[in-house]
């Protein structure tokens, strides 16, 4: 066996066997199951076996080890380049589940899904989104270390690690890795390294079609440390020049790093490498054949997987325990340096709130006018000091927002200019790039030990609704804060006044849709989203107020998403009325000419319909009796949500088309959204039911 050493690269024969038994594995797996993306797993086999073997620290044995650094595979349909590696370095895999590959129930689908299979950081499937996840770990990983061990000198803490990520072609024409590479560059996230897989090949064709960009001149413009390195003579890349420049990535701390690496899609096949078929199509098995006699593998055999090759790869786990057994003797050190950090430590890691923090939660004066925005950012302010672990920002609207926790004290890097500059700093400034924000805060729930939240205008969650869905599939526990939920926002007109949003963001699942009808509907919907962090792991977007809306007595069945905050007077109601937001308030007023008249009427309030659907049936039914036809629900925006709760013979009061450039008094009045027209609806609903038939408004 012969051994080449490149610096302190250790290249063996069973090295370089490890890795071309990578690649006719990707080979086999496409052709067993008809369908997947052979060419870049087998071109990227080299990069990611040098990335595990020789660079990063991992500890396969352990996958959810505080101490490791993390790796993300951004092109996610190339899933093979990450399973091949899971495989050989002792991780959850088997053979038999890289022979599974793109089947149902196996541990290997597709595109990898976090949380499905041992050793995925993230969940990659939509091009672009896991560039942002590795800004949004790095970001983490920085404030982590200013929670725990903020004085260590660098590279001394066992809070210091470096999020590698390779990155394709198809990510980097994606907008939001521009968004993402330029807070990056921005924040100077020197723990953060890309391998650009710069294989100049799409779907449809050269990226001469689309792409010409310098993109390391982007991203020098960006603020970060860039690298090149062309393939060896044939086209295999050069794995001592990619080990030379990991590291020398690795050593650049004032700055991120990318490695721009040549590469020839498909290498070694003889007629498939370099081809656009060979993105997306199983080679056929001639040509696999062809590629397993260039590497010396036998044409006739499929998933080979020689002894020796795997016993090599597998030391894997030797080195995993050795790196973990040095770090926890370094936390076992920092435990005796820092036991107060050590208890903070250990509870962030629990998921626990500290003892008495409901405590520090704002009660707001009954009667009083309070945007719920404006709540919200009383709660933060509030919980601060006693949460640490909690941070965020967004998208250059804190002012509108309220989303500043800490106005002394910014997520920003040393030699940032702004007064209020710290690399460890508790109100992060997103920039205008709600896509990329998104997709970072998944990034940061990912790296886990923090709580993160970021705001922007519900109807700019358009442009967040991609990461926003993956942190639904992830079940990722982030908190999306979406203020001027109306065309009560008023004169900034029908381009900033979400309409059809609610509905659409409720359409999509595992994500908590929570619109508070009051400051303390507000109060309490954070204090539940704190309380769901760890035992009940789900995004959550609060859709607040930019007007004023009165303030009603707290109550803490706003927590179970509907309950009855007006009871009808007769006892068993005539009407219900089912209301969230600004217009829970029309409600309440609609309901008091109903009593009146001699109309028992009940109002409920119901911030989050899907925290009221997890309640029980018996609940449910107290709530929204069913043997109580005359339904209307009130919401300034279109009705979808609400058919499944009025039913047949009910009404809804809906915006079913797009608002108007005026003061919110004027537009609600404008377009129904009154007591009087909410009464009428009643009224109309009690007489439809009484003469048995439908109605619906």
């Amino acid at each position: 066996m012969s051994t080449q050493t490149s610096g302190s690269l250790q290249w063996t024969d069973l090295d370089q066997r490890a890795v071309d038994t990578a690649r006719v594995l990707a080979a086999d797996a496409v052709q067993k199951v008809g369908n997947g993306h052979p060419g870049t797993a087998m071109s990227l086999a080299p990069a990611a076996y040098t990335i595990f073997q020789k660079v990063m620290r991992h500890d396969p044995a352990d996958p959810e080890w505080t101490g490791r650094d993390r790796f993300v595979l951004s092109p996610g349909h190339t899933s093979l380049t990450l399973y091949t590696q899971l495989f050989l370095s002792g991780y959850e895999l088997e053979l038999d589940d890289l022979k599974a590959f793109r089947t149902h129930g196996s541990k290997t689908p597709g595109h990898p899904e976090y949380g499905h299979t041992a050793g995925v950081e993230t969940t990659t499937g939509p091009l672009g989104q896991g560039v942002a996840n590795a800004v949004g770990m790095a970001m983490a990983a920085r404030y982590e270390r200013g929670l725990f061990d903020p004085e260590a000198p660098e590279g001394t803490s066992p809070f210091d690690h470096t999020v590698w990520a390779i990155v394709s072609d198809g990510d980097l024409e994606e907008g939001i890795s521009a968004e993402a590479s330029s807070l990056a560059g921005h924040q100077k996230l020197g723990n953060l390294v890309f391998v650009y897989d710069d294989n100049h090949i799409s779907i449809e064709g050269d990226t001469a079609t689309a792409f010409s960009e310098d993109v390391l001149k982007r991203y020098e413009a960006y603020g970060w440390h860039v690298q090149r390195i062309e393939p060896e003579l044939g086209g295999d890349i050069d794995v001592r020049a990619l080990y030379t420049a990991l590291k020398e990535a690795q050593a650049e701390t004032a700055r991120p790093s990318i490695i721009a690496m040549r590469t020839i899609i498909a290498w070694p096949a003889p007629n498939a490498q370099n081809t656009e078929a060979a993105h997306g199509s199983a080679l056929g098995d001639d040509e696999i054949a062809a590629t397993k006699r260039v590497l010396g593998f036998d044409p006739e055999r499929t998933f080979e997987v020689a002894d020796e090759v795997l016993a090599h790869a597998r030391q894997a786990l030797d080195r995993g325990a050795e790196a973990h057994a040095a770090w926890d003797k370094r936390l076992t050190e920092w435990r005796t340096a820092q036991p107060e950090r050590a208890k903070l430590f250990d509870r962030v890691v629990a998921g626990q709130l500290p003892d008495g923090w409901e405590e520090a939660l704002p009660v707001f004066e009954e009667g009083a006018s309070v945007a719920t925005r404006a709540a919200s950012g009383k709660v933060l302010q509030a919980l601060g000091p006693i949460l640490p672990e909690l941070w965020g920002g967004s998208a250059d609207l804190a002012g509108s927002n309220n989303t500043t926790i800490d106005k002394t004290s910014s997520f920003l890097p040393e030699g940032n200019p702004l007064p209020e500059a710290d690399p460890y700093g508790r109100t992060v400034h997103f920039g205008i790039r709600e896509h990329s924000m998104a997709a970072e805060m998944n990034g940061i729930a990912l790296h886990g030990n923090t709580r993160i939240y970021g705001g922007t205008f519900l109807v700019f969650s358009d442009y967040m609704r991609n990461a926003v869905r993956l942190s639904a599939l992830m079940q990722l526990p982030v908190t999306y804060v979406w203020t001027h939920d109306s065309i009560g926002l008023g004169e900034d007109g029908p381009t900033h006044q979400p309409v059809e949003h609610l509905a659409s963001l409720r359409a999509i699942p595992g994500l908590n849709v929570v619109r508070p009808a009051d400051a303390n509907e507000t109060a309490v919907a954070w204090a539940e989203i704190l309380k769901r962090h760890a035992t009940n792991p789900a995004p959550h977007g609060l859709a607040l107020t930019r007007q004023g809306v009165p303030t009603y007595a707290r109550n803490e069945d706003a927590a179970k998403g509907g309950y009855v905050l007006r009871e009808a007077s007769t006892g068993t109601p005539d009407v219900v009325l089912i209301a969230t937001g600004s217009e829970v308030q029309l409600a309440v007023a609609a309901r008091e000419s109903l009593e009146a008249e001699g109309v028992g009427t009940r109002v409920v309030s119901m911030p989050s319909v899907e925290w009221f659907e997890e309640q029980s049936a018996e609940y449910r039914a107290r709530v929204l009796p069913p043997s109580v036809k005359a339904r209307v629900a009130v919401e300034a925006g279109i009705g979808l949500t609400w058919y499944r709760y009025v039913g047949d013979a009910g009404r809804i009061v809906s915006l079913e088309h797009f608002g108007a450039s005026a003061d919110a008094k004027t537009l609600f009045a404008e377009f129904g959204f009154t007591p009087e027209n909410v009464a009428r609806a009643a009224r109309a609903v009690l007489n439809s039911t009484t003469g048995n038939s439908a109605a619906r408004g």
